[in-house]
């Protein structure tokens, strides 16, 4: 479990990353271009699957925790 909770911790990292970096890029969603909506739904989507990922890394860690001693 404990694997399992490193790779979504990963995963939910790089979501964040990409949050931001799509926030930087397009001036916090003031200079998208031309038919760009997929920067509003990346604005949406992405911290949603980071705290989702997040959550689910926190979860799978503590329930690795009891396993670990046996």
């Amino acid at each position: 479990m404990r694997i399992i909770a490193v790779a979504l911790g990963l995963v939910s990292a790089f979501f964040a990353f990409w949050t931001v970096r799509l926030l930087i890029v397009t001036g916090f969603l003031q200079h998208t271009r031309a038919g760009g909506q997929g920067a509003y739904v990346g604005a949406v989507i992405f911290p949603v699957l980071a705290l989702t990922l997040a959550w689910a890394s926190r979860r799978c860690w503590r329930r690795g925790r009891g396993r670990s001693a046996r």
